[in-house]
């Protein structure tokens, strides 16, 4: 299994909801990239996205893409493609250093909520990491980027939902003690749409605990390659 694909790419669509749906551009690579198409009154929302074929006939389902979101400074994988293709900007968290330099589209600084939509954007607080999350409070849908996954290597055999390796030891709970969400989508593996809040909970109180397995079974699963 390839840690990450590469060349044309089939994708696998997961995490459709009311508002909106996810997909796995290489459904067989390790890292398990997960991008997501956020459907609002003012049109389509991808957030980290990640091209193939075929991509575009699955969001004209939700409307016009009104914007692409890069949450994450190491997320800049595809924005500029679709941005392009849908003649709109990539919108970047006003705080956020770096990918900006490495995104050849118009960029749109933002803060507070994206546009209109509903999404509000939460800084993940801890050093080195330059992360937000975006929270729509009305339907409870939870967007994180990188400090949560499901991707095999993000989580113990226990977990539905994983604290990143890099932030075991020290997780942000405090970003996070204000939300209660009914689903949580990730951006690597699939959501989590089933008892969404305990899940997250879980995965803040036992991160540090859970740290030592989660580490042993991360080295296994690379070794093995």
């Amino acid at each position: 299994m390839p840690m990450k694909g590469s060349g044309p790419a089939e994708y696998e669509e997961i995490d459709r909801f009311d508002g909106g749906v996810g997909w796995l551009a290489y459904p067989d690579e390790r890292m398990q990239r997960a991008s997501h198409a956020l459907a609002t009154d003012e049109g389509v929302w991808l957030v980290d996205p990640v091209d193939a074929t075929g991509i575009d006939d699955l969001l004209a389902e939700f409307g016009d893409v009104a914007g692409v979101v890069v949450p994450l400074d190491r997320h800049k994988r595809d924005a500029a493609a679709f941005a392009e293709r849908h003649d709109v900007s990539v919108y970047v968290p006003s705080w956020m250093d770096g990918v900006v330099d490495e995104i050849d589209a118009p960029i749109e600084r933002f803060d507070g909520t994206l546009g209109e939509t509903g999404y509000r954007l939460r800084m993940v607080a801890t050093p080195l990491w330059q992360e937000g999350a975006l929270y729509h409070e009305e339907d409870g849908t939870l967007v994180v980027s990188e400090a949560f996954g499901t991707a095999e290597y993000m989580r113990t055999d226990s977990e539905r939902l994983g604290v990143h390796p890099a932030l075991r030891l020290f997780p942000p709970r405090q970003s996070f003690e204000d939300f209660t969400p009914e689903r949580v989508l990730v951006g690597h593996g699939a959501g989590v749409h089933e008892h969404a809040n305990p899940a997250l909970g879980a995965a803040l109180s036992g991160s540090r605990r859970r740290a030592p397995s989660l580490y042993l079974k991360t080295a296994r699963l690379f070794l093995a390659n």
